[in-house]
């Protein structure tokens, strides 16, 4: 998948000079997020009365919009909160209701595969839709804390045929082996661009993979977040690893610019069509008093080979209730997450907003 040093160096050559005469070509212009809209009863579980494991979180699109991936801890599935996809049968339709992804093996009391009796969440495809990142706390195969997986599908259109998942570190290596962990010592301090770290999973959290591959220059990353605690609570920071020429994700790399304050920064979405724009959720001052701390925040880059901007808070679209968790559309036109706003059914709900392409030259 990676190009040797010579055609990679001489692809950023290129980029930048297209990127310098052309610029405004490149650039991409949206109008305004429109207000966010409840997915509904067909979706988001309703609970009982008094129910508090009524959760919908953690939402990721497919490529061509009909397959919606999210997490929720619903009554009925393996324990814990489980992965769920629900379906359209076009961009117009609405969407159907969620099926657990181990819905066949429930059905015929077989153990569950994809998910665990403990929590699975933050589903994450990747563009060619035939492998699932997402994290599990599951007991078997773990580093400690939550680890990144993965699973593969020969159909991508079968949103049940995932295989058994596999612990994000034994990708290109020999499956006989031990689990091989970083050490919890891997943290910022030492996950530097002069020394990265070469593993994704420790024996802290690692957790809300997000899959971009960069086709300008055949790099393929994968964003994450990585806890300072061996538990899910606490402060996150934002990483990034490479799929190496071995097949492994090494040159892992704490990310300066989207962690840039000593609070939470948690899961990203990247507008995959083109890698200009992600969006993060984060505790990071700036929210509305009063309000819940975590909200949505957007950053930009007019490049890949850019750093990140500053994240700015995505007012047109936050409440002043949790907002977390975002899930962006390929082309950028749609931005999926949870909120716990009022109008909810109970607990976390999915929320959709919208924004059309404004095309032509910027002046």
């Amino acid at each position: 998948m990676q190009k040797n040093n010579q055609n990679f160096l001489s692809g950023l050559a290129l980029s930048i000079m297209i990127l310098a005469i052309t610029p405004s070509v490149f650039a991409q212009r949206f109008s305004e997020w429109s207000t966010p809209v409840n997915l509904g009863p067909v979706v988001n579980a309703v609970c009982a009365p008094g129910t508090t494991t009524c959760n919908d979180e953690r939402p990721n699109i497919s490529k061509d919009g009909l397959s919606l991936y999210f997490s929720s801890d619903r009554p009925g599935g393996c324990g814990g909160a489980d992965i769920y996809v629900s379906q359209r049968s076009s961009l117009d339709s609405d969407w159907e209701a969620p099926v657990n992804l181990d819905r066949d093996r429930l059905a015929e009391g077989l153990p569950c595969v994809m998910n665990s009796n403990l929590a699975e969440s933050a589903p994450n495809l990747t563009t060619d839709g035939h492998t699932l990142f997402f994290h599990s706390f599951r007991a078997t195969d773990n580093c400690g804390g939550g680890d990144i997986y993965y699973s593969h599908r020969k159909n991508r259109r079968d949103d049940l045929g995932w295989e058994s998942p596999i612990n994000l570190n034994r990708v290109g290596r020999d499956p006989q082996e031990p689990l091989v962990c970083g050490a919890g010592t891997e943290l910022k301090a030492i996950c530097s661009g002069d020394h990265p770290c070469m593993l994704v999973n420790t024996s802290k959290t690692d957790a809300g993979p997000a899959f971009f591959h960069d086709e300008v220059n055949d790099i393929t990353f994968l964003y994450f977040t990585r806890a300072n605690l061996s538990t899910n609570l606490g402060d996150f920071d934002i990483y990034t690893a490479i799929l190496g020429l071995d097949g492994t994700w090494g040159t892992v790399v704490y990310n300066e610019e989207l962690s840039s304050t000593p609070h939470r920064d948690t899961r990203v979405a990247i507008r995959r069509h083109d890698g200009l724009e992600i969006i993060l959720a984060s505790e990071r001052p700036g929210f509305p008093v009063g309000s819940d701390a975590r909200k949505l925040w957007v950053s930009t880059r007019t490049n890949t080979f850019e750093p990140w901007s500053t994240p700015v808070l995505l007012s047109s679209v936050n409440s002043t209730a949790l907002d977390g968790a975002p899930g962006l559309s390929w082309d950028g036109s749609e931005l999926y997450f949870f909120s716990s706003r009022a109008g909810t059914a109970a607990g976390n709900d999915l929320y959709v907003s919208t924004r059309t392409k404004i095309t032509g030259q910027q002046p």
